[in-house]
């Protein structure tokens, strides 16, 4: 019943990619059986060519408004049926660790959306990249999606690894067992787009292992 309410709830945002996962490995299985993952394309689906900084940010804080959107109205439907949930923060409160308490990314290749590309993003088949995650852990079961356990990225395509201006990507290719520090030096990410947080108020997007993918254009 709940599932399917959900489900025509997304095909009032057909842009939308949403899939339904078992959270048996996560530390809230103890509290909640599934995790609703969807993604939500960027406002604006830019190439390099049209590039800046501060477009690729507005198209992320345009899919956060649908993302918010959403959410009011899951939530409104579990409270409705009394279903426990809960709503992870999208990002890690310790900026040492660098981890949050729920990885969008891995319930997003486990509800079968995407896998991880080379720049340690989720890739989807339709927007590459380009996309906002979220996700909702629901006390309840749901028909899963297939999950993705190695990566789709063509083995030859590097364009994320050579345009990032910090050297940060290891040219790894994802599999479901790869380790975060396998592709990416996420501490590096961090502390050169931080440096951008005087100056704008925020870490710098830096959106560029993004826009170079080619999947989805």
């Amino acid at each position: 019943m709940v599932e399917e309410i959900i489900q025509q709830l997304f095909s009032k945002y057909p842009s939308s990619i949403y899939g339904f996962t078992s959270i048996s490995y996560s530390l809230y299985a103890s509290q909640y059986k599934s995790a609703l993952v969807f993604a939500v394309p960027y406002g604006e689906q830019l190439t390099i060519k049209n590039y800046t900084e501060e477009r690729f940010e507005r198209g992320i804080q345009d899919a956060k408004k649908i993302i918010e959107e959403i959410l009011v109205q899951i939530e409104e439907i579990l409270n409705e049926h009394k279903v426990k949930y809960y709503i992870p923060p999208v990002a890690q409160s310790n900026e040492e660790e660098l981890v949050a308490p729920f990885s969008f990314k891995y319930a997003a290749v486990n509800a079968g959306l995407g896998w991880i590309g080379k720049n340690d993003v989720v890739i989807t088949e339709k927007y590459g990249p380009r996309v906002r995650l979220s996700a909702i852990l629901i006390d309840s079961q749901f028909g899963y999606g297939q999950r993705i356990i190695k990566s789709n990225c063509p083995d030859s395509c590097i364009k994320c690894v050579q345009i990032c201006p910090y050297n940060a990507l290891h040219d790894v290719k994802w599999n479901i067992d790869a380790l975060r520090n396998d592709i990416i030096d996420y501490q590096l990410c961090n502390q050169k787009r931080s440096l951008y947080i005087k100056k704008h108020g925020r870490k710098n997007a830096c959106g560029l292992c993004m826009v170079a993918c080619p999947i989805g254009t």
